[in-house]
This record gives C-alpha cells, structure tokens and sequence, in this order.
C-alpha cells in the first residue's frame, strides 16, 4: 500500500514538473509577428537592433528591432538593467507589451528583461565584428 502511494505520489510530481517547464516557456516572437498584439499582454521579443536607432531619454532606453531577415520593425521603450554587449545590430530578446493607447508598433520593455545574443554563437564566417566605436574589426 505503502509503496502504490510513493509511486503514485511520484508520478503526480513528475507530471506537475513537466507541466510547469512547458507551460513557462513561451517561444519568441520577431516583429512580423506583432502585428496583432494586444494590448497588456506580455510578449518575448527577438530581433535585430535597428542601427541609429538607440537613444537615452532619461532613464528609458529607445530602440527599434526588426526582424532577423527582413526589414519589419517596432519601436520598444525600455527602462532597467542594460547589458554590456547591447549594441545597434545586435540580436536582442526583450519581454514587451502594448500599452492601450499606444501607436501601432510601439511596445513598453519589462524592466530588466533585455537580454543580448552573444554574436561569437552565430558566426557564420560572414559577420562584421565592430568596437565600441562602430568601427568594423579585422578577425584574428
């Protein structure tokens, strides 16, 4: 009787654990996709930080992203914590959402939910490598 119990009681754990694993998982969206976003709900985000388009006003960060390829792109207000390697042309994933009144296209950040693709993952042998200064650097 004992032993039923401990196996019945182990399966239910090991099914509520799966459960929570795939139910918090939400894949990524890229802007094309956001077309129809409603507002107050939260999305993950990824794409490319469009170039000239990140500036500070005050303490929110505003950038565009478009898709990886292609040329769709939203406009994201963020407030939080910034990563070290953000930079106009890299990947990002932020977690979004519409507010109300917002203009088509235009989300609000969760703060500090900004994350940064490393580039050395992706490289196929074809990417530039920039400084700080948006120079172009030759590859060792």
């Amino acid at each position: 009787m004992r032993l039923s119990f401990a196996i019945f009681a182990a399966v239910c754990l090991a099914g509520a654990l799966l459960y929570t694993s795939f139910a918090g998982s939400a894949e990524a969206r890229q802007p094309s996709e956001m077309a129809n976003a409603q507002p107050g709900v939260e999305y993950r985000l990824t794409g490319v930080v469009v170039k000239g388009t990140a500036r500070r006003d005050g303490e929110t960060l505003r950038f565009s992203v478009r898709d990886r390829k292609g040329d769709q792109t939203v406009d994201i207000a963020y407030v939080g914590q910034v990563p070290d390697p953000f930079r106009e042309g890299r990947e990002v994933i932020v977690t979004v959402s519409r507010d109300a009144g917002a203009k088509p296209g235009a989300f609000v950040g969760k703060p500090d939910s900004l994350i940064t693709k490393c580039p050395s993952k992706f490289d196929d042998g074809k990417m530039e490598w920039r400084d700080g200064n948006d120079k172009v650097v030759k590859g060792e």
